[in-house]
């Protein structure tokens, strides 16, 4: 027998797969909330979904979503309530869980990330799966990359528990305003390998953010296939976006969803105005001037509630170095350098790429914003 899912795992796919999994997955997480803030909304809004073989189904659905952002830990969870065709309704629920710590081996720190998923039907067929997952991950200002692995599970009513050894790859940039991502993902699944392959680009203005992404499953036993979509939102208002969004999504072996494509719009409701940082075109301030010790010149910062900062500019690359603490959140570091003008930037918490307040700023080449610093 090949390896791959039952027949009983095939048929109940198709009944295990409500139109809310497109609803959820359009709506949920394409704004992110402020940095150490909390954001809770609501989507409401109609779809389409047409299955392999030309079968079709329609309905409204409506979804929350709450999610929370620190320097160290990302959660996040949304839901959905959808109509289906026969007077049936259907559930589904997602939340995840990401936080790291620093390894004490350079850049280097260690993540940990936690998902769980589940629908339910009103007929009584449900499905869920979980995963876990522990990566190495190194970042800079513009860029970063992961490396990791962990188990997940799969679950469908009448049908045995499924387990698989997932890994990942991933790596992001961000330049002139745009941010883009790649992930490989290597899954042993049932006795066989597939891998997943996505890339994808995040435009995120002041009235609108749009993703774009795109995606193959690689597999000689399972089959390869790939899907893509496009996701919009508008804000018309600084707590009303109308969010629009097509393509076709890749089969979920754990919970037994086919492949698809849709189409879906709607509202969403957001409980906090939308924050989008400012981008000046010109210094608002004085660069910062440093003071003269010897042969250095020491660069004094005031960081409020910062567990670490680190300074790096163009005068050497960009290389992160440490600043040490002078107690009162105020933070210095010596350097040698010759008079001139420099651009730097701070990394705070070995995560998070800050621009100091009350010091000039200017537009790098990749559409970010650094500071100033004038030698004498």
């Amino acid at each position: 027998m090949p390896v791959g899912l039952s027949r009983e795992r095939r048929n109940l796919s198709r009944y295990a797969s409500p139109l809310s999994l497109l609803i959820v997955s359009l709506t949920a997480g394409l704004v992110s909330p402020v940095s150490g803030q909390a954001q809770a909304s609501i989507g409401v809004g109609l779809g389409s979904v047409r299955y392999p073989g030309g079968s079709s189904a329609s309905t409204a659905a409506a979804s929350p979503s709450f999610d929370i952002e620190t320097p160290t830990i990302s959660t996040g969870a949304v839901g959905s309530i959808a109509s289906l065709p026969g007077g049936l309704w259907s559930s589904q629920g997602r939340a995840g869980l990401w936080g790291s710590i620093a390894t004490g081996l350079g850049s280097a720190r260690l993540a940990i990330e936690a998902d769980g998923a589940g629908v339910t039907r009103s007929d009584g067929i449900w499905s869920g799966a979980a995963s876990g997952l522990a990566e190495i991950l190194w970042s800079a200002r513009s860029w970063g990359i992961a490396v990791g692995a962990g188990p997940s599970a799969g679950w469908i009513v009448n049908t045995p528990q499924v387990t698989a050894f997932h890994s990942r790859g991933r790596a992001w940039f961000r330049s002139r305003g745009l941010t883009y991502a790649a992930n490989v993902e290597p899954t042993h699944f049932l006795g066989a390998w597939f891998t997943d392959v996505t890339a994808g680009v995040t435009l995120d203005e002041p009235r609108a953010a749009v993703s774009i992404w795109g995606g193959a499953r690689l597999s000689p036993t399972y089959g390869s296939k790939g899907a893509g979509s496009i996701t919009v939102q508008y804000f018309v208002f600084p707590t009303l976006a109308l969010e629009l969004g097509g393509g076709a999504y890749l089969p979920d072996p754990y919970q037994g969803l086919p492949r698809a494509g849709y189409a879906t719009a709607g509202f969403r409701f957001f409980a906090r105005r939308r924050s989008v940082p400012e981008r000046p075109a010109t210094p608002v301030w004085s660069p910062l001037r440093p003071s003269r010790r010897g042969d250095s010149v020491v660069v004094r910062i005031r960081m409020e509630g910062a567990r670490s900062v680190a300074i790096a500019g163009d005068w050497d690359n960009w290389q992160p170095h440490p600043m040490r603490t002078l107690g009162g959140d105020l933070w210095e570091d010596a350097l040698v350098l010759p008079p001139g003008t420099y651009r730097f930037d701070l990394q705070v918490d070995n995560r998070d790429w800050v621009v100091p307040s009350g010091v000039a700023i200017e537009s790098d080449r990749d559409g970010g914003m650094v500071a100033l610093l004038a030698v004498p």
